[in-house]
């Protein structure tokens, strides 16, 4: 397993920097040598180190999504209001109802299946939204106009009602049957996420102000506890739904908000892991990629992701109506919020494991939308937001 962890990091940043140098985002390179050391490929990555790849990019985007909360004024997400709310489930709507519509008629499969595969491509990345929007939010762009933050906020909180969504879609194609309560658990697992990390935040701001630590016993302890919260997500399956990354973020965003200092602080911290998290994250999303149904897709399901993206484009104007955003600022959200990559590597294969019919063009659209818009969602992210935001 060591040799296999010393390959990820050294061909994961050499490949990374590769495409820096050629002006191409690094997670670009990263998830290319994953697709090439993965069993579907030259099969370089030990079975041991696989078995727990999931775990390992979870680790991953807990990092990121706390040095979010760590960099999220609340104050900043109130004064944009309703298009904050409407982007956490808008968009992801309107795309799969696009998916719903046009999937029958270019795939030939069911209403239900083309609802699953909706469900599974609505979802967008916060592993790739989420360091861009930070890395904005430090340098200015677009935070006059809470830009970034509602783009980061909105990403975070829609991965939660897309997978809430798959499981109900899922669990309906499996048994024939759906409940209610499927549904009831996208605000409960919001709210309880956020609530969670409310308190879990408050009661860290106090002890760090009683207890003098080192920074960095300090993030161990987040860290460990934010492992914890995942855990709590896991065990109340089946009996209460609660967001473990949001309330994660939302613990965050209490430290920043009640000791600024100590954000501000802790952010360096976790920037310094981000490094070697954004290497594993985006080479083992790379090995979850079996780039074989990619070569045997053919052309319609590019077409259908494509027709899928401008109903979220779409999802993302509706979002924005009445807003005091410039054109070009609209532009950039647009842009910014079609990226995919972990959810779609994280649950694209459950339709296959469970049998369902659909399995195989579930992964095919998986795989694709990840080639095709984790790559140029970065690039067109990077390459704009000095154009089309303002400081």
């Amino acid at each position: 397993m060591l040799t296999g962890i010393a390959l990820i990091l050294l061909t994961g940043l050499g490949a990374g920097w590769l495409f820096s140098r050629m002006k191409l985002p690094s997670l670009l390179g990263m998830i290319l040598v994953g697709i090439l050391i993965s069993p579907n490929c030259f099969d370089l990555v030990d079975t041991k180190l696989l078995a727990i790849s999931a775990d390992i990019r979870q680790i991953a985007l807990v990092i990121i999504l706390t040095r979010a909360g760590l960099s999220l004024n609340i104050n900043d997400l109130k004064k944009v209001g309703r298009p904050a709310i409407l982007m956490c489930f808008v968009p992801a709507c309107l795309e799969m109802v696009g998916v719903i519509v046009f999937a029958p008629m270019l795939l030939r499969v069911s209403y239900l299946d083309a609802a699953i595969i909706g469900s599974v491509i609505a979802a967008v990345s916060p592993a790739v939204i989420v360091p861009r929007m930070i890395k904005l939010m430090e340098q200015g762009y677009g935070v006059k106009q809470s830009i970034p933050q509602m783009i980061l906020a909105g990403a975070s909180v829609d991965d939660v009602f897309v997978i809430v969504v798959f499981s109900a879609l899922t669990t309906l194609a499996s048994t024939g049957t759906v409940a209610l309560s499927s549904f009831v658990q996208i605000p409960t697992s919001i709210c309880l996420g956020i609530l969670l990390g409310v308190l879990v935040g408050k009661l860290l701001v106090l002890f760090f102000k009683n207890v003098h630590i080192r920074d960095t016993v300090k993030v161990l302890i987040m860290l460990s506890i934010s492992f914890l919260m995942l855990e709590l997500q896991s065990r109340l399956e089946g009996i209460v739904a609660v967001s473990g990354l949001l309330s994660i973020m939302s613990m965050g965003i209490i430290i920043k908000r009640n000791y600024d200092i100590l954000a501000q602080s802790l952010s360096q911290k976790y920037n310094k892991l981000w490094l070697g998290a954004e290497v594993f994250l985006f080479v083992l999303v790379g090995v979850a990629v079996d780039v074989r149904y990619a070569l045997t897709a053919g052309i319609i399901v590019l077409v259908l992701i494509v027709i899928a993206l401008i109903f979220r484009v779409l999802g993302v104007l509706l979002s924005l109506l009445g807003t005091d955003l410039k054109k070009k600022e609209r532009i950039f959200c647009m842009m910014a919020y079609c990226p995919k990559a972990t959810v779609q590597a994280a649950i694209g294969t459950i339709p296959l494991a469970m049998g369902l019919e659909c399995g195989n063009i579930v992964v095919t659209m998986a795989v694709v939308s990840i080639l095709f818009t984790a790559p140029l969602g970065a690039i067109c992210i990077d390459k704009s937001y000095n154009k089309l935001l303002s400081l």
